[in-house]
């Protein structure tokens, strides 16, 4: 489960967290830039869309919900990006490593 992400050591870090919905989208969006998704032979999508990934991550983390991004990449590498929302709404009774000042 996400939301367990940080409480494990080390995980949280002070350059890593937002309190603006837009900084933490903007950090999905480079990840994902900077790591484009495998494309199929066949040519159909083997992924949804980044607009509309982005929609839904402007949408479900101001509600506490955790975002994670994860895809093959060209090289075959496996990307993984995650936002852990503090306070969770699943895990209501998590504390925050690093709360917001």
């Amino acid at each position: 489960m996400t939301g367990h992400w940080l409480q494990k050591r080390g995980q949280a870090a002070a350059a890593r967290t937002w309190t603006d919905v837009a900084d933490a989208v903007e950090w999905l969006k480079q990840g994902y830039t900077d790591n484009p998704p495998a494309e199929r032979t066949d040519g159909l999508r083997a992924y949804v869309g980044l607009d509309v990934k982005l929609a839904y991550a402007i949408d479900a983390l101001p509600c506490g919900v955790d975002i994670s991004w994860v895809h093959y990449t060209k090289s075959k590498s496996l990307f993984s990006a995650s936002v852990v929302c503090c306070p969770n709404r699943f895990h209501p009774t998590l504390t925050c490593p690093l709360p917001p000042a």
